[in-house]
């Protein structure tokens, strides 16, 4: 359930991603110019990475070295890491919208502060 759930949402985090590129060609708007748009990529590039380890070895029934901790530790806290990294690229991405609106900007930045510590459970 884990796999299927992370590849699925991989899955419509690409969608997203083709959809914004698409959506900046046909405007003629320039790609990866801002910072969020590279800590974007490499979100999504840390996602695809840590969805191939988990499958290719970390599958409890065809996992290569799925009884491995090393392995394991390091897929966990990547993920936990990777987790946070989105959300500041999300948080971010709202920053270069919405410079000078504190009130927004904290009413979404406060939640996600909050839940750092539920991610690193």
């Amino acid at each position: 359930m884990h796999g299927i759930l992370g590849w699925g949402s991989i899955i419509v985090s690409l969608a997203g991603c083709y959809c914004i590129y698409r959506n900046k060609e046909l405007n003629g708007f320039d790609h990866l110019k801002s910072s969020h748009a590279w800590c974007g990529i490499g979100v999504m590039i840390n996602c695809v990475g840590l969805g191939l380890a988990g499958g290719v070895f970390l599958h409890p029934d065809f996992g290569m070295d799925k009884t491995n901790k090393t392995i394991r530790l390091l897929h966990k806290w990547a993920s936990r890491v990777t987790l946070l990294a989105a959300w500041y690229t999300a948080f971010l991405g709202l920053t270069q919208l919405i410079p000078n609106d504190i009130v927004k900007l904290a009413m979404y930045g406060i939640p996600l502060a909050a839940l750092v510590p539920f991610t690193l459970m």
